[in-house]
């Protein structure tokens, strides 16, 4: 691996240690995140590579306290419903729903991450469409991509959540977001209240596959 990383050129080397070193941040002081910085983190999330360039993504920004909450609390019920119906019992149901809320509502800026498949191509056939839908769906992880290492860049904690994808209509109907926007995730972001923990990756080895001639 030194070997590797020694051959490349300065650019490439020191963007490879950005992503080597970024990590999910949960624990972030109360500081709010200036605008500028909230609009940078923007700007790089839409240069990321998109199906068509049709650019599917769409960003709902949550700095407001109170509407955190309310979206918090909101998803909260919904993963309480959920959890009730697969027979988990009430003090654990109380305990995850209380620590869905405590995140959310912990964390200086919350950016919803939703797709549109307003402007993606449509197929008369469902095999197509799913294909359509699976690049859009692609496209804009690779935004969230982007915004992830230009959190971490920026010396900022961010983690991405999936939780809006269980209840994706109690998101978009608690923010009035536009019926074509379909949450995906949720981008947290702070700056870090301390270190995030370690954690490694497995060997190249582990999942790569050389596919030679012959």
């Amino acid at each position: 691996m030194e070997a590797m990383t020694a051959a490349l050129p300065d650019p490439a080397r020191a963007l490879l240690e950005q992503i080597r070193s970024r990590r999910s941040v949960r624990r972030y002081r109360p500081d709010p995140i200036p605008r500028e910085w909230v609009e940078a983190l923007l700007e790089a999330a839409r240069w990321a590579p998109s199906a068509h360039n049709r650019q599917p993504w769409r960003f709902a920004v949550v700095e407001d306290p109170r509407v955190k909450a309310r979206m918090a609390e909101a998803m909260g019920e919904r993963l309480a419903e959920d959890m009730r119906r697969d027979g988990v019992p009430a003090e654990r149901v109380a305990e995850e729903v209380a620590r869905s809320v405590a995140r959310i509502t912990a964390a200086p800026l919350a950016l919803v991450v939703c797709l549109s498949m307003a402007e993606m191509d449509r197929y008369p056939d469902a095999r197509r469409q799913a294909a359509e839908r699976t690049m859009a769906v692609q496209s804009v992880a690779m935004a969230g991509q982007n915004l992830l290492l230009m959190a971490h860049a920026m010396g900022l904690g961010a983690c991405w959540i999936c939780a809006p994808l269980f209840c994706p209509d109690t998101v978009r109907e608690t923010l009035g977001l536009p019926a074509d926007w379909e949450p995906q995730g949720m981008i947290l972001v702070g700056f870090p209240a301390g270190p995030p923990r370690a954690k490694d990756r497995r060997p190249l080895e582990a999942f790569v596959r050389w596919i030679r001639a012959g």
